[in-house]
C-alpha cells in the first residue's frame, strides 16, 4: 500500500484548511468598519489621566485617539472652537464609525462641539462625571481667586444657574451613557454639594435627559476613569449601547 510522504501529507492538510491569501485577508480589512474612540479629559487634566481608559479600549481592538487641550485657558465655547478641526479630522469619513468617551468638562466640551458638528458615522458617547446639569460647587467656589486661577474661564461656566452656559447647551440626541461616582476624597467640597456626589459633582448633575443609560459607582471624581471595571462598563457600551448591571460591580469603594 502506498502512503503519502510527509511533505506531500503537509501540501493536502494545507490545501484542505484553504488559509486566506493575503490580499483575500487585506479586502476583508478594508471591508470591515473601522470603530475610533476620541477621548477628551477634563478640567486642569491632560490626557494622561486618560490613558488606563486608552489601554483598555485599544487592547478591545479600538482605534484611540486621545487628545489634550488647554483646559483652563478658554471658554467652552473656545475649547470646542479649538479642537474642531482636530475632532473633524478624524470624523472626516461617512463609514468610519467615531465614539467618544469622555471625564467631567470634556464632556461639557463634545456637547458644544456637537451642536454645530455633527459627524455622520457619530457613534456612541460615554460621560464620567459630566457636570450636564452645571456644579453646585463651581457656584459656591465661583468668587474664590484661587478657584479662578486654578480652573480659568471654563471653571466660571459650569455652574448650575439656568443662565450657565452649561444649561444653554443643546438637548442630548445621540446615544449617551452616564457614569456618575458616589464616593469623595473632599469631605469640605462634599459638604457644600448636595446629595450624594464625587467630591465635585453631584449625582443628580450629572443626569442628562435623554441619556441612553446611566449608571452610579462608588468612585471618586479624581480617579473614577483610572478603575479597570469602570474601563469595562465604558466599552460594554460602546458596544451594546447599555451598561452592564448584572452581575453587579463595584462593590469596594476606592
Amino acid at each position: 500500500m502506498w502512503w503519502p510522504s510527509a511533505a506531500m501529507t503537509a501540501l493536502l492538510i494545507a490545501a484542505l484548511i484553504e488559509p486566506a491569501a493575503p490580499e483575500k485577508e487585506a479586502a476583508a480589512r478594508q471591508d470591515a468598519p473601522e470603530e475610533t474612540v476620541i477621548l477628551l479629559h477634563g478640567l486642569g487634566r491632560t490626557s494622561r489621566s486618560m490613558r488606563n481608559i486608552q489601554r483598555h479600549l485599544t487592547r478591545a481592538g479600538y482605534r484611540v485617539i486621545n487628545i489634550s487641550y488647554p483646559s483652563t485657558r478658554r471658554t467652552i465655547e473656545q475649547l470646542a472652537e479649538y479642537l474642531g478641526p482636530e475632532l473633524d479630522s478624524y470624523c472626516a469619513s461617512p463609514q468610519a464609525r467615531v465614539h467618544f468617551v469622555t471625564h467631567s468638562l470634556g464632556g461639557i466640551i463634545l456637547r458644544r462641539y456637537l451642536q454645530d458638528h455633527r459627524p455622520a458615522g457619530l457613534g456612541r458617547v460615554v460621560m464620567l462625571g459630566p457636570p450636564n446639569r452645571g456644579s453646585e460647587l463651581a457656584d459656591r467656589l465661583a468668587g474664590w481667586p484661587v478657584y479662578r486661577l486654578l480652573t480659568g474661564p471654563a471653571g466660571q461656566q459650569i455652574g448650575a444657574g439656568a443662565s450657565g452656559a452649561v444649561n444653554c447647551l443643546g438637548p442630548i440626541d445621540f446615544e449617551l451613557g452616564v457614569i456618575a461616582g458616589n464616593r469623595s476624597l473632599n469631605p469640605l467640597f462634599s459638604h457644600l454639594i448636595p446629595g450624594e456626589d464625587d467630591g465635585a459633582v453631584s449625582v443628580e448633575s450629572t443626569k442628562a435627559p435623554g441619556m441612553q443609560d446611566f449608571l452610579v459607582v462608588p468612585r471618586s471624581h479624581t480617579f473614577i476613569m483610572n478603575d479597570p471595571e469602570v474601563a469595562w462598563q465604558v466599552e460594554h457600551f460602546l458596544r451594546q449601547g447599555r451598561f452592564d448591571k448584572w452581575p453587579p460591580v463595584m462593590r469596594t469603594p476606592r
